[in-house]
Formats: C-alpha cells, sequence, structure tokens
C-alpha cells in the first residue's frame, strides 16, 4: 500500500450531503500521510460546524477498512479554511448536472455577496434569490424566472 493508493481509495468517498461528489471533488481532503501502517488525513469542513463531517470521518474509516485499513487518524483542519476554489472542475460539472449551480469564481466577492451565473436546469440568467440558506448552510436558494424551478446554489467561500 502505498500514499497514492490511500488517496485513490479515498477519492470514492462520497459528501452524504451531495451524493454526486466525493471529498476529492469538494477539495476537502487536505493530505494524507501514511508511514508504518498508520495513515493521518487531514480534512476541511466547508463551513464550520458543517454536521456531514461526522459521516465523512465514518465513510473515510468504513472505506480503508475495506482494503484492511485500520490504523488510521483523521483531523479536521479549519485554517486555512475551506474556499470553493479548492473545488474540481469535474466536480463543478457534477454539482451543475445534479442541478445544483456551481459556484463560479469570479462572482465570488469578499463580503460573500455571490450568485450562480445561471440556472443549471435551463441555463437561463433570469434568477432570483428565495433565501440566503438553502438545504444546506453553505448553499442558497434560488428560482429560476423562466423555467420557474427553484434550485440550490453552492456558495462561495
Amino acid at each position: 500500500m502505498t500514499k497514492e493508493n490511500i488517496i485513490e481509495i479515498l477519492s470514492e468517498v462520497k459528501d452524504p450531503e451531495i451524493p454526486v461528489l466525493t471529498i476529492s471533488d469538494l477539495g476537502i481532503l487536505r493530505s494524507v500521510k501514511y508511514a508504518d501502517d498508520f495513515i493521518q488525513i487531514q480534512i476541511t469542513p466547508t463551513y464550520s460546524g458543517c454536521p456531514a463531517m461526522d459521516m465523512i470521518q465514518e465513510d473515510i474509516r468504513t472505506e480503508l477498512a475495506k482494503y484492511g485499513l485500520q490504523n488510521v487518524e483523521i483531523k479536521q483542519v479549519l485554517s486555512p479554511a475551506w474556499t470553493s476554489d479548492w473545488m474540481t472542475e469535474d466536480g463543478k460539472k457534477k454539482l451543475q448536472a445534479y442541478g445544483i449551480a456551481a459556484p463560479a469564481p469570479h462572482h465570488c466577492t469578499h463580503n460573500g455577496e455571490d450568485q450562480p451565473e445561471s440556472c443549471p436546469l435551463c441555463h437561463s440568467q433570469n434568477i432570483e434569490m428565495i433565501s440566503r440558506f438553502g438545504s444546506t448552510a453553505c448553499k442558497a436558494l434560488y428560482r429560476c424566472l423562466d423555467c420557474r424551478e427553484p434550485f440550490d446554489y453552492f456558495k462561495c467561500h
């Protein structure tokens, strides 16, 4: 087993709130160290206090256990804080295909005021915010004024 093998195994761990994304897609897998059959993993939540982190840690342990890897330490690292810039381009495409508008880096501002480029369903730019918080704290709820469908927007951070 190598560090690269472990990273490959971890690339299968899904986000429990957005199951089309992996922890690698989200960029929350920060580092993996492997020596003498001991694995140290660092992960960063998309938000401090993200309720999915406990499940993600459990899923990491379960996935590694499938390969006989039991000696695992998982640390949550809060600094530097997670940023949507850490998401992979593939992850952003998966979000869009799933019906969640992906964060657009050029729309992210320091005061947190950002919005999706378009509706992920019909691609119209005629959209409005319904609520600053969607199905989870890391998303906002929008509505397309053309297709009339609501959709989540994964906020810039």
